[in-house]
C-alpha cells in the first residue's frame, strides 16, 4: 500500500521534488531490463462529479478491443487519513498522486509498466522469454488512484497541519463515487461481458475486495473473477485483533459505514473482514483469489506501524503473519476462494506479486532445505532450497484460475529460495533502484 508500493507508483513513489528524476531513472532502467509496457490507444474519460483528493477532475482510461472480456484494474498507492499522509508530506507512508491525474498518465511509467495483467504478458527479461497471459487482448478499464481511500471512500474532510505551518487541507475521499461512475460508463461500452476480472495491487487490491460487490453487480458479467494482489481485508471483530485500529481509523475518515450500508446482510460492518465471506456467498459461482507475500513489509507497515508497539520490522512482520494466518483460515471456509502466497521476494519489500515482472512470483507448497548432498550439484548452483512438490509460476496460477476455473491453494513455507536465486540477485537491485528513484 505504500506510494512506491510497487512499481505501482514509480514516479508517484517519491516526494514531489524528486518525481521527475525518479520517472527518468525508473523508465531508463525498466526499459533496459524489462521487455514490457504497453502502447495501447487509451481513451481518457472524465465524468461529472468525479474528483481526486485535491478536488481536481478524476480521470480514468479505457482500452477497447474486440474481446468479449473485461479487465477492471484498480491502481494501488498507499492510503491517507490525516494531513501528513494526504498532503504528501509523509512520503512513502502516504497516498499516491496527491496533486491529481495528468492527461498523459497512461504514457507515464506507472501505468505503462506496472501491470503484466494490463499488458497481457509477463515481460521478458534477459534469458527469460515474454509469456502471454490469459488477459491478452481483453478490454481494459484502468482506474488511477488519487483519493487515498482504496477507491471506496465517501467523505470530504478538512485535515489540519499538526505543525501549523500550512493552512488546513480539504480532502475529497471520493473513491466510491468515482468507482460507481466508472462502472456505469463501462457498462455502456461493454453491455454483455463474458468474463470480468476485477483486480488491483496494494490499495487497489483492497479495492477489489471492498468494491467487488458494486462492480460485479453493475457490470453483470456471465462469469466474475476477483484477484486481490496484496491488499487483504483482515478479520477484526474486536479490539484484540491487530487490524482493528486501522479499520476504526479509516471507517471514520472515509465514512465507510455510508458505503457498506449497501452491502448484503452477510457482511457485518463491525468486522470488515467479513467482506470475504460476503463476496463468496453472494457470488458462489465466481472465482475469487488472494495473492501476496508472507514477508510483505509494505502493507504491513500501513496496518500496524502507527498503531502498535514495538513496531520494528520483525515485530511488524510478526503481526502480519498472525493476521495473514487468520485470513487464510477464513478463505478456506469457502469453496470459491483461492490463495497463492509465496514467502518472500527481494523486490519492493516483498509487496505485490503481479506487478512489473513475475520473476520470483512463484510458490511451492513443499519448499524445503535440500535433503541430500548431491542435490547441491543441481542447477542453479548455490541454491540450498528445493521444491519437493510442484513449483507453480504466477503464469500457471493465472491460467488455472482464469482459464480453467480451478481453485488453487498454495501457502508457501518460510524459505530463502528467492534470495539465493542468481537471476533475482541481478534484477532485484535494478528494480529497487528504479522504484526508489
Amino acid at each position: 500500500m505504500k506510494r512506491f508500493l510497487t512499481m505501482g507508483l514509480f514516479a508517484a513513489a517519491v516526494a514531489a521534488p524528486g518525481v521527475a528524476r525518479a520517472e527518468v531513472l525508473m523508465t531508463s532502467i525498466i526499459e533496459v531490463i524489462v521487455d514490457g509496457g504497453n502502447d495501447y490507444a487509451w481513451k481518457k474519460v472524465e465524468l461529472p462529479g468525479t474528483k481526486c483528493g485535491n478536488g481536481s477532475q478524476y480521470k480514468f482510461f479505457v482500452h477497447q478491443t474486440s474481446s468479449p472480456n473485461v479487465l477492471f484494474l484498480f491502481e494501488g498507492g498507499g492510503a491517507c487519513w490525516d494531513y501528513d499522509t494526504c498532503s504528501g508530506r509523509a512520503g512513502v507512508l502516504g497516498a499516491a498522486n496527491p496533486n491529481g491525474i495528468a492527461d498523459d498518465y497512461m504514457t507515464q511509467a506507472t501505468a505503462k509498466y506496472v501491470s503484466p495483467l494490463v499488458n497481457g504478458a509477463d515481460p521478458g527479461l534477459p534469458l527469460r522469454s515474454r509469456t502471454d497471459l490469459p488477459t491478452k487482448g481483453w478490454n481494459i478499464v484502468y482506474m488511477p488512484y488519487c483519493t487515498g481511500d482504496v477507491h471506496v471512500g465517501n467523505n470530504v474532510v478538512t485535515y489540519t497541519d499538526p505543525t501549523a505551518q500550512q493552512p488546513p487541507l480539504t480532502w475529497h475521499h471520493a473513491g466510491y463515487t468515482n468507482t460507481l461512475a466508472a462502472v456505469d460508463y463501462a457498462k455502456t461500452l461493454f453491455p454483455n461481458p463474458q468474463k470480468l476480472l476485477m483486480t488491483g495491487y496494494s490499495a487497489g487490491g483492497t479495492a477489489t475486495s471492498a468494491a467487488y460487490y458494486f462492480v460485479r453487480k453493475g457490470m453483470n458479467p456471465k462469469r466474475g473473477y476477483l484477484l486481490n494482489d496484496s491488499g487483504p481485508i483482515h478479520m477484526a471483530p474486536n479490539t484484540d485483533y491487530l487490524s482493528r485500529d486501522l479499520h476504526d481509523t479509516i471507517r471514520k475518515s472515509w465514512s465507510l459505514d455510508s458505503v457498506f450500508a449497501g452491502l448484503p446482510a452477510s457482511f457485518d460492518k463491525s468486522d470488515f473482514g467479513t467482506i470475504n465471506r460476503m463476496v463468496a456467498q453472494t457470488f458462489p459461482t465466481d472465482q475469487l483469489a488472494y495473492t501476496g507475500y508472507k514477508r510483505d513489509y509494505n502493507y504491513s507497515r500501513f496496518s500496524y506501524e502507527r498503531f502498535w508497539t514495538p513496531n520494528d520490522k520483525e515485530s511488524v512482520l510478526g503481526y502480519w503473519k498472525q493476521d495473514q494466518d487468520n485470513y487464510v483460515a477464513e478463505l478456506k471456509k469457502y469453496p470459491n476462494w483461492s490463495y497463492f502466497i509465496p514467502h518472500h521476494r527481494p523486490i519492493n519489500e516483498s509487496h505485490c506479486s503481479t506487478i512489473v515482472t513475475f520473476l520470483g512470483s512463484h510458490a511451492c507448497q513443499s519448499m524445503q532445505k535440500k535433503k541430500y548432498p548431491w542435490e547441491y550439484l543441481e542447477y542453479p548452483l548455490g541454491q540450498s532450497y528445493k521444491c519437493y512438490s510442484e513449483m507453480v509460476s504466477m503464469e500457471a496460477f493465472l491460467d488455472r484460475f482464469i482459464n480453467q476455473d480451478q481453485v488453487v491453494r498454495i501457502n508457501e513455507p518460510a524459505n530463502g529460495y528467492n534470495e539465493e536465486d542468481p537471476g533475482m540477485k541481478l534484477v532485484a537491485p535494478l528494480v529497487n533502484a528504479a522504484i526508489s528513484g
